[in-house]
């Protein structure tokens, strides 16, 4: 009967030492530094698309009306989330033209959470699902 006690406590144990461990994971994935209110047209030159945990990003150039190139930097979901809405680590590469939706940084920097894209070949992707075009 002793033997029964200690696995439920260790059980009981291990779930309490994981759900604290989620915790900062979940606080993590705060969208706070982004204007959700806002949405921006970037179009652009794809400089690098980083198809990574815990969050993708694409690295956009962006031509100024005075002719002078803004560098951005666009996060997205994570890859698992991302193919459920039809994107793959190869769906875009560096030199491809693209059009991105953003909601752009609070603080005005040259960043932002991707909305949709519009891909090379004309397709538009979401950022995941509920974020689809």
């Amino acid at each position: 009967m002793a033997l029964a006690w200690k696995s439920v406590y260790s059980v009981t144990v291990a779930a309490a030492i994981m759900l604290g461990a989620a915790i900062p994971v979940l606080a993590h994935h705060s969208f706070t530094m982004f204007d959700m209110t806002k949405k921006i047209s970037l179009n652009g030159i794809v400089t690098t698309f980083e198809w990574t945990n815990p969050h993708s990003y694409i690295e956009i150039d962006v031509a100024e009306d005075s002719g002078a190139v803004k560098h951005w930097s666009v996060e997205m979901g994570s890859p698992s989330i991302l193919q459920s809405s039809g994107w793959k680590f190869s769906s875009l590469r560096k030199g491809d033209k693209t059009t991105l939706i953003i909601n752009p940084l609070k603080n005005g920097q040259s960043g932002g959470f991707l909305n949709t894209a519009t891909l090379p070949d004309g397709r538009v992707l979401g950022n995941g699902p509920g974020r689809q075009p």
